[in-house]
């Protein structure tokens, strides 16, 4: 049986994911954001298998190396954000000093890429792509859970005024994608609480 819990991090208050298997041991990180000592002290126990980054802005990325460090495991990010992990300029984190300075950090291992799917804790993880708050942005479909990072929020939706943006591309992925999906999907958003892709359909007003 895997556990999600929420730990939120960061000025921001990003929400990071830890799906874990109790029993054995395992997990994964998504979006281990800034100031991560609550995500380390939960993971301390546990081999870490993965850190998937719904994309590389800045209060999402500020813990991945301590994590990578601590765990030793590969991060997995779109191709369309590569370089972002490395570019201040590009990742935000060079537009708000204030937040905690620039923010840079290793490559990530691997690519993610749309229809994709991944398999960690045994379970089957597909990825789509979902483009508009930045160009890289994805969202992580594991059975009936939905991690959809800065695209889909509980009566919002992302940002589009930052670097690679597209208010087009973002109504578009969560027309297309996201509310293609059922209405029983829990939604894990990257700030806030979680909602349901039916309850958005029907109650969004931005989309």
């Amino acid at each position: 049986m895997i556990q999600i819990e929420t730990v939120t991090l960061g000025p921001l208050e990003t929400n990071a994911y830890l799906l874990s298997d109790p029993a054995a041991k395992r997990a994964v990180v998504i979006d281990p954001g800034m100031n991560p000592k609550a995500l380390l002290r939960r993971i301390a126990d546990l081999e870490v298998e993965a850190i998937l980054l719904t994309h590389a802005h800045f209060d999402h990325i500020g813990g991945v190396d301590e994590v990578r460090r601590l765990k030793g495991c590969p991060v997995y990010l779109h191709d369309a954000e590569a370089d972002w992990l490395t570019d201040a300029k590009k990742n935000g984190s060079a537009r708000w000093p204030e937040l905690g300075g620039p923010i840079a950090t290793e490559p990530a291992e691997y690519a993610l890429d749309e229809g994709q799917t991944l398999t960690l804790l045994g379970q089957t993880i597909r990825v789509f792509h979902t483009p508009g708050h930045s160009p890289g942005s994805v969202s992580f479909l594991m059975g009936e859970h939905l991690f959809s990072g800065d695209v889909l929020f509980r009566l919002g939706v992302g940002r589009t005024d930052l670097y690679g943006g597209s208010e087009n591309a973002l109504l578009d992925s969560i027309q297309d994608k996201l509310f293609a999906l059922d209405d029983e999907v829990k939604v894990y958003p990257g700030h806030g609480p979680r909602t349901t892709i039916g309850y958005e359909r029907d109650n969004n007003p931005y989309v």
